[in-house]
């Protein structure tokens, strides 16, 4: 081909015309036929010169040239080729043929089409072109679709012999690919042809075509059904329902030969089975019909139709009848659908009909799991919860997933079994899965029982599917879905089949603090599947541990992975070793074992200096990984045997590594950048070391004494050492890196371990003067080039540029700094004026040492500041009253860095932490507050901005909430500083506290999908070893500050101060939000936070005195006449209750809200007539009770006769109350009453009719807050938070159980609070709000409905037809095709101008059969507003465009060809619609919307129709105005037909 074109190119230099580069690429002028690659050239060419516009006359002669004199002799004679090379050219050709007719015209099309059809007819066969290259041809000419397919096809009628011919080029191939498209436009056309006994079935020799008995023809029909394109999709449904009704009128048997000999057929017919065959068929036609809406109302009823669908094609013995790829066309659409309502319903309908009908296994069936039903469940939305289920359940579609996969894989031979498991697993690599799908596709595979399946290669994949897992930021799904596909590698892993290193490969793949972490339950099902493969862990591992390497001076690190991965096969083998010996006191050979190598390398560490380099890093990388992943166990430390062991065993090589590490720190031995890794490496392990040997017991000595002191002195000693500041050699540079680096675990180790007792070392002393000397954010120099060339390779491919060695370097020095300011905290002076005794120069000046802090946020990279906070929290507080500007622009600027990090997952979380510790120091906030500055309108902007961003960052306000709780409550000597009680900052700062009380987040559809899954996960326990504690929780900011409030006495000062404090601007905060919005809806953020704020009221309300709750009812009672949520009017009349409980001289006020205006009462009265239905527990305090009881008496009388139903129910409920206790204390005031009230009672207990009068008297009886509550006994955290919520039917979001209560443990409830658990008949209840029950009974009888006795149905003409074919037909041969009216009715809306009106009447022409709309300009069609109301009509009426300015002409035309113009106007002379009678040739001419029809056109009409009216106004829309009159024009045409018939 690069010939040709570069022929092609020359030709082009030479003349640019482009009808010269055609005939370039065509070879010139000679007579041989075209290559493959010049034909593919050309039509590229052709493309090329299409895509361009490129035009004119000489073009097209050039093309028409090119079509017939060059492309069509190749379909002819096919250029000499054969076989694949002759498909090739051909498709080439047809290509290149389409591209000319397309430039040509229909001229060129037209003549190539009957040359092909001429070809076809042609006799004997074998002379032209060939069936196949025929047909091609006609295909590829795709301006002539609609001339082929709808007029030269089906005169091909009268040869049988062409016809044959035709249908063989058509169908494809078994397992060939075509265009399923062109197929059925050709198929459609030959409608009337491909099935027997029907008229004009052709002629010619041999027997009469039957498309029924070809497979290929069926295929192309499934495809056509499933197709994409919908009017290919309407074609398959037609030739379906034509072969049906076929079938039904000839009622012969029939059977199309199956593919496979075990395969059903996929067709046949059967005169016995006739009538259930086709209810079969029209069932299934109807369910595909009905699919092509979008209306899940009108596809759910005809979905229950599926049922009797398989009750036909199973027989009695539990075979196929039909072949199931017909279900699996249904199932397809379903799943392809663009509503993911209808998709759920589809999946859903599989799983459980597959699960119940227990249908036997096909071929085709594991390819459509493969495909189409897998791409389906990769929309997470599938999984949400059902409306019935609580949170925390495993959604259905993940229950029904597992069931289904187990089931399923029963079916299946094991060669079968390993195929379709390798094949479902590889599925879940090609694509992006979210990480809910992945999650519960991962469970169903580790639910299948336990069989050996898969393989090295199906390992590989699985490991694939773990690092597709890694992508999702959804720490808790990551590590669940590694668990289920750990369980899965263990249950369906064939270990013969798989080696050892491939089985380590896949488990290191796992993150450890996500899934596999030692102690887990996880953990121990690895380890007994480990038993087997023990000796082969041995092996591997003495190999690898004593691995002999050449020692060069300068080689890299080796990768951490063969430590990791070796590490946890050793430690894996050492708890399979302890589970045998768990009962047996016996020695610990294997793990001897395998720490023996390692042990001898380590031992020899400290005397042997010629180890290979190699050898020493990975002995103490493994080292390191074994002690780390050991550390790792969930469960208690002093309980690991194996650790233990590990421990004695790595401390008799203690003394010998810490000489090795001494002499690799500090002897000039680390000089590269490539050894600043091994520095680290040897730094933590020292770390490990220190906290091994201080846990063994080792807690102190001359070794490790000796050790820290020579350590400190050779760092300080190289750091102090000054080289050539101006051409620094690498070497010196690396060790001073070194040697800063040492002494931050030096200062770390100190600062951790003060049982070593390490402080009153000299050396200590030494490394303190040195680091208050150090000028801060210092860097290192980087070398030249000359000096640095000999290790330029090293620094290139290091991990670690300059500019990291530089940032760890400055890092280094503040670590260093914070352990000097930590010791010295309070010898800080408050300002640079005041002399120490001490001479650390950055404790002398603290000021000067916060701007050197200051400068290093701007120097480091962000995950380099830690200790940068660190410093900053011992210095704010010392400076905030004498440099209050300095510190504010330490808040800024630690408030930018954490806010660049809030999209960093591994640190942004410890530098929040830090930043929240300096900002809400106590200290820092009393001063803060008690000068009220700047600093503390600063920290008040702080609180804002934190809440803002932990309503897009789960987490944020629950690190500042603890600990700001922890250290208002329980202050360490170290919070307390200066201040005499830090609760005072409680009151500064009660917007923090008010905030935490109302916190919680409104989440979207996809965001709630990912908090039921969360949820899900965290419900599985233990048995997830993913799940851990996460403080990380929406609840968890509320929990925290409600086990804060219960802390507080009512006693202290303080505390009661705080309280009140918080309770007015809880009740203002709740008046605010009733004003901004007056009516609000349920579950609404505003019913939320409403919600959760009188929750923390009813908390507070025990703690409260009398006076204040004497102060703030009249609030309270202005609350109640608001109109709230159920949930809020259930919690302010508990308050209420509960006040007038404990202080009943409360009362008077009470009585007064009786006495407002009905206005105001109307929405609030059923509230206080509640609180009246707990009378009893009210008066449990008072002792005169008889006055009361006559005051409540006459309030509620008063209500029982108000013209609301409700009030009157809540008002019988509460006399009901009130009256039983009037009668239990004989009360003869009341004796006069006696009649009317019980009288009034007993007629409402024995209320007769059919109404819901009686049932709501009942329901509101048994509603749980009348029959069930008890406002003192239920008054619980349970009941407040979760019970209550739960029956008010609160959105599960808000149900917080008392569990989280009792896991968060950074703040405990105090041991006095008893006040925890609801009463058991309260927590069984079920939510049931009585003025709601009767809702949806009637639905939940449809749903339950197997089967309905009509459906819906769109009315679809196409019996005795054929679909559409083309745009292009004209609009009368469509009609009779389509089976439509010839209707004579001439519509014209050229006045009307609003796209909405024409869209209506252009779809209700074509439903009446209009055989034309006349529009004023055609650029309608194409507005979105008239194709939402069209639907599509505009494809299939005559639309005309007549301007008006035209209209004159246009209607003179119309009358000289007989038709009636009538005029839809209300004049003087027009006709009564009713009394009009229509002609049949009529025209109706609409006005313009707003001034009807002009008077200049009313002249032309020959009749006004008007439409009789009733109502006063006085004119319809236009687009009702003519649907009515275009209604009555088809229904007297009607009428007429029928009388002629």
């Amino acid at each position: 081909m690069e010939l040709v074109l570069a022929d092609a190119l020359l030709g082009l230099a030479q003349s640019p015309d482009p009808c010269a580069l055609l005939r370039a690429v065509c070879g010139g002028d000679g007579a041989a036929p075209l290559s493959v690659e010049r034909v593919e050239t050309l039509r590229f060419l052709l493309q090329w010169l299409e895509a361009g516009g490129a035009g004119g006359e000489a073009l097209r002669r050039a093309a028409w040239e090119v079509a017939l004199g060059r492309c069509w002799p190749l379909l002819r004679g096919g250029g000499g080729a054969a076989g694949p090379e002759r498909r090739r050219l051909l498709r080439a050709a047809c290509g290149a043929l389409r591209l000319c007719a397309r430039l040509c015209g229909a001229q060129l099309a037209a003549r190539l089409a009957g040359e092909a059809l001429a070809a076809l007819r042609a006799e004997p066969p074998g002379a032209g072109l060939g069936a196949e290259a025929a047909v091609e041809a006609l295909v590829a000419v795709e301006a002539a679709a609609a001339l082929v397919a709808g007029r030269l096809l089906p005169a091909l009628s009268s040869n049988r012999t062409a016809l044959r011919r035709v249908w063989a080029g058509l169908l494809p191939g078994r397992g060939e690919e075509r265009r399923v498209s062109r197929t059925l436009l050709a198929l459609t056309a030959l409608a009337d042809l491909l099935f027997p006994g029907l008229e004009g079935d052709g002629g010619g020799e041999g027997p009469a075509l039957d498309a029924r008995l070809c497979g290929g023809f069926w295929r192309v029909l499934q495809a056509g059904l499933t197709d994409g394109d919908g009017l290919c999709r309407k074609r398959a449904r037609y030739l379906l329902k034509r072969a049906v009704e076929l079938s039904d009128q000839l009622r012969t048997d029939c059977t199309c030969p199956p593919d496979d000999g075990d395969e059903p057929s996929l067709f046949w017919w059967s005169v016995e089975k006739n009538d259930k065959l086709l209810q079969f068929w029209e069932n299934y036609i109807l369910i595909m019909e009905t699919l092509e809406g979008n209306q899940i109302h009108v596809i759910k009823p005809v979905l229950p139709k599926l049922n009797s669908l398989y009750e036909y094609a199973l027989s009695e013995k539990g075979c196929w009848l039909f072949h199931p790829s017909w279900h699996m066309c249904i199932y397809k659409r379903m799943f392809e659908s663009e509503n993911k309502t209808l998709t759920r319903e589809g999946v859903a309908q599989f799983l459980e009909i597959y699960e119940t009908k227990r249908l036997p296994n096909s071929p085709g069936f594991s390819e459509f799991i493969i495909g189409p039903f897998m791409d389906a469940l990769s929309e997470s939305s599938l999984y949400g919860r059902s409306p019935g289920q609580l949170i925390g359940a495993c959604p259905p579609l993940g229950m029904k997933l597992q069931k289904f996969l187990s089931t399923y894989l029963t079916l299946l031979s094991e060669e079968e079994r390993r195929s379709f498991l390798l094949k479902f697993i590889q599925k879940m690599t090609s694509r992006h899965w979210c990480a809910v799908p992945i999650l519960f596709l991962s469970m169903a595979l580790a639910c299948i029982p336990s069989c050996k399946a898969l393989g090295t290669e199906g390992l590989h994949s699985l490991r694939d599917v773990l690092q597709c897992t890694m992508i999702t930021h959804q720490i808790l799904l990551r590590g669940a879905a590694q668990c289920f596909l750990l369980q899965t590698a263990m249950h369906l892993t064939d270990v013969e089949k798989v080696s050892l290193p491939e089985i380590s490969s896949f488990l290191m793949s796992l993150r450890p603090e996500e899934s596999l972490s030692r102690g887990t339950i996880l953990w121990m099902e690895v380890r007994i599947e480990t038993v087997t493969g023990f000796v082969l862990i041995k092996m591997f591992c003495n190999t690898n541990s004593s691995e002999q390497s050449i020692n060069y001076k300068n080689c890299f690190m080796p990768d951490w992975f063969e430590a990791k991965l070796i590490a946890t096969m050793i430690l894996l083998a050492a708890d399979v070793e302890e589970m045998k010996n768990k009962h047996r006191n016996t020695e610990r050979v294997e793990l001897k074992s395998f720490l023996h190598p390692l042990l001898d390398v380590l031992l020899k560490l400290g005397t042997n200096a010629y180890i290979p380099t190699l050898k020493t890093d990975k002995s103490l990388q493994l080292l390191l990984k074994l002690l780390q992943t050991c550390l790792l166990k969930q469960y208690s430390p002093q309980d690991d045997v194996v650790l233990s062991f590990l421990s004695n065993s790595v401390m008799t090589a203690a003394e010998s590594i810490l000489e090795f590490i001494l002499r690799r720190l500090t002897a000039s031995e680390l000089n590269t950048v490539s050894d600043l890794d091994r520095c680290n490496l040897y730094l933590a392990l020292l770390s490990e070391l220190v906290n091994l040997c201080s846990n063994a017991g080792w807690k102190k000595g001359p070794s490790i004494w000796n050790f820290i002191s020579s350590l400190i002195n050779a760092s300080v000693k190289n750091l102090q050492e000054t080289g050539n500041e101006q051409e620094p050699k690498l070497g010196e540079q690396i060790q001073k890196a070194v040697s800063m680096a040492s002494l931050t675990v030096v200062c770390e180790i100190i600062d951790q371990k003060p049982e070593l007792q390490l402080k009153s070392l000299h050396a200590v002393e030494t490394l303190k003067g040195f680091i208050s000397s150090v000028q801060l954010n210092q860097v290192l120099k980087k070398p030249s080039y000359t000096e640095e060339k000999n290790s330029l390779f090293e620094e290139s491919t290091s991990s670690q540029g300059w500019g990291k060695i530089v940032a760890s370097y400055v890092h280094d020095q503040w670590v260093c700094l914070h352990f000097i300011l930590n010791k010295y905290h309070k010898c800080i002076p408050l300002s640079n004026d005041e002399t120490l005794e001490l001479s650390l120069l950055a404790v002398q000046r603290p000021i000067r040492t916060l701007q050197s802090a200051l400068e290093a946020l701007t120097l480091l990279p962000s995950d380099q500041v830690l200790p940068v906070f660190h410093c900053m929290k011992v210095l704010v507080p010392k400076l905030l009253c004498s440099s209050e500007s300095l510190c504010i622009d330490a808040f800024d600027l630690a408030w930018k860095v954490i806010s660049s990090l809030s999209n960093t997952q591994l640190i942004f979380w410890s530098n929040l932490k830090a930043f929240v510790q300096f900002v809400f120091d106590t200290e820092v906030l009393a001063i803060a507050a008690s000068s009220k500055g700047q600093a503390y309108s600063k920290i008040k902007e702080i609180i804002v901005k934190l809440v803002e961003m932990s309503t897009t960052r789960t987490g944020v306000f629950n690190t500042v909430i603890s600990y700001c709780c922890q250290s208002w409550l329980f202050p360490t000597a170290d919070d307390t500083g200066a201040l005499e009680n830090p609760f005072s900052n409680a009151g500064n700062y009660s917007e923090l506290i008010t905030e935490a009380c109302v916190f919680g987040m409104v989440f979207r559809r996809d965001q709630r999908l990912i908090q039921d899954v969360h949820a899900f996960v965290e419900n599985l326990g233990d048995e997830c070893a993913a799940n851990v504690v996460t403080e990380r929780d929406d609840h968890y900011v509320r929990v925290c500050a409600i086990k804060f409030l219960c802390w507080l006495d009512g006693s202290n000062t303080l505390h009661k101060m705080f309280m009140e404090d918080l309770v007015i601007k809880l009740l203002d905060k709740d008046e605010l939000v009733s004003k901004s919005r007056t009516r609000y809806y349920v579950n609404s953020l505003q019913h939320r936070m409403k919600n959760r704020l009188w929750q923390t009221l009813l908390v507070i309300f025990p703690k409260l005195d009398q006076n204040f709750l004497t102060g703030t009812l009249d609030k309270i009672f202005q609350a109640g006449f608001g109109n709230n949520q159920a949930s809020i009017k259930y919690l302010i009349e508990w308050i209420i209750i509960l006040i007038l409980q404990r202080y009943p001289q409360c009362l008077e006020k009470f009585w007064n809200c009786f006495s407002y205006g009905e206005e105001k009462l109307k929405t609030s009265i059923c509230t206080f007539l509640s609180v009246l239905s707990h009378f009893d527990i009210i008066l449990e305090n008072t002792s005169e009770k008889k006055p009361v009881l006559k005051k409540a008496l006459l309030v509620v009388l008063q209500w029982c006769f108000n013209h609301n139903f409700s009030v009157r129910l809540y008002a019988l409920v509460a006399l009901k109350k009130i009256w039983g206790m009037c009668k239990a204390l004989y009360v003869e005031e009341f004796e006069a009453l006696t009649p009317v009230i019980e009288s009034s009672l007993h007629q409402v207990e024995n209320m007769h009719g059919a109404g819901n009068a009686r049932k709501n008297w009942q329901r509101i009886q048994d509603h749980f807050f009348f029959a069930t509550f008890h406002p003192l006994k239920d008054y619980s955290l349970e009941t407040i938070f979760y019970t209550l919520p739960r029956l008010s039917e609160l959105v599960e979001d808000e149900w917080i159980p008392l569990c989280k209560f009792t896991r968060y443990t950074d703040i405990s409830l105090p041991a006095a609070f008893h006040w925890l658990h609801s009463r058991t008949e309260l927590l069984n209840l079920k939510p049931s709000d009585w003025s709601q029950q009767d809702m949806g009974s009637d639905l939940v009888e449809m749903d339950n409905q197997t089967e309905w006795t009509d459906v819906q149905k769109k009315i679809i003409p196409w019996k005795n037809s054929s679909p559409d074919l083309d745009l292009e037909l004209l609009f009368q041969d469509r009609a009779a095709k389509l089976g439509k009216s010839n209707s004579r009715l001439i519509v014209v809306a050229s006045l009307i101008d609003k796209p909405t009106n024409l869209g209506g009447l252009c779809r209700t022409s074509e439903i009446f059969g209009a055989s034309a709309l006349v529009v004023g300009s055609l650029h309608y069609i194409n507005d979105k507003q008239f194709q939402h109301l069209s639907v599509s009509a505009e494809q299939w009426l005559p639309l005309v465009e007549v301007k008006p300015s035209q209209l004159v002409n246009y209607l003179q035309q119309k009358k000289t060809e007989g038709y009636t113009i009538i005029g839809v106007e209300q004049t003087a002379k027009s006709s009564d619609l009713t009394e009009y009678c229509f002609p049949e040739k009529s025209l109706l001419l609409l006005g313009n919307e707003h001034e009807g029809i002009p008077a200049n056109l009313i002249q032309h009409l020959d009749v006004c129709v008007e439409i009789p009216q009733q109502g006063i106004i006085r004119s319809l829309n236009v687009h009702v105005s003519g649907a009515l009159l275009i209604w009555e024009y088809t229904r007297q045409q009607l009428i007429k037909q029928k009388q002629l018939k």
